[in-house]
């Protein structure tokens, strides 16, 4: 048995739910429409050319659920499901889950998404270990601030390493799929690191490596 570890943003899904979710706050007027999906396109640009500062990021995209309770928000959620995620989920995602899985791999998604985003993603596709940065939740609400260090770069190698050790499990084998350059240092941790429809420095790292790229989209 191995781990199977996947990044789940352009990876196992056609979209950034991150991202997406933002342009979703816009859309159902949670938000200012013009301030906020300017600042949102922003960071998704910086995250795409491998220089966000996620600290930054992350207080911008936090401070909405801060205003909302928690019965709202599960609400949004489901629509937010319905609406933009499930149209965005891959068939060729799915089928090489269940390679993995009829191997007797363990199943992990690391992603430097936030927890409430994607924890109902990774369980809509049959995954429940998942490594997020993680919010704060005080009194019912979230307060804004994150817990502990974002999944995010070097980040996810921190993260990745806490929950090995809890676990007491091995990273011997062990494969990582993801789509990003900003996914480089994970990348590296593993046995087996595969670019999955990789943005273009991740392609030419992929093939200075002699990493195996595959694609996911039809």
């Amino acid at each position: 048995m191995a781990l199977a570890i996947f990044d789940l943003d352009n990876t196992l899904i056609a979209g950034d739910s991150d991202h997406s979710w933002g342009e979703f706050l816009v859309a159902q007027s949670i938000v200012d429409s013009q301030t906020y999906k300017e600042m949102n396109d922003k960071f998704y640009a910086d995250y795409e050319s491998g220089c966000l500062d996620i600290f930054a990021y992350l207080e911008f995209s936090v401070e909405p659920l801060t205003r909302l309770s928690m019965e709202k928000l599960q609400s949004l959620h489901k629509k937010f499901m319905r609406d933009v995620i499930n149209p965005i989920k891959l068939k060729g995602a799915e089928d090489l889950i269940n390679q993995h899985r009829q191997a007797g791999d363990r199943l992990l998604i690391i992603t430097s998404t936030n927890r409430f985003i994607v924890e109902p993603i990774c369980k809509s596709i049959g995954i429940d270990e998942i490594i997020a940065t993680d919010l704060e939740i005080i009194d019912g609400k979230y307060s804004g601030e994150v817990m502990g260090i974002p999944t995010f770069q070097e980040g996810k190698v921190q993260r990745f390493n806490q929950w090995l050790e809890e676990q007491k499990e091995s990273s011997d084998g062990s494969y990582f799929y993801s789509d990003s350059i900003n996914d480089m240092p994970m990348l590296l941790e593993v046995a087996h690191p595969i670019a999955v429809d990789p943005d273009s420095a991740l392609r030419k790292e992929a093939e200075s490596r002699h990493w195996k790229i595959i694609s996911l989209r039809d």
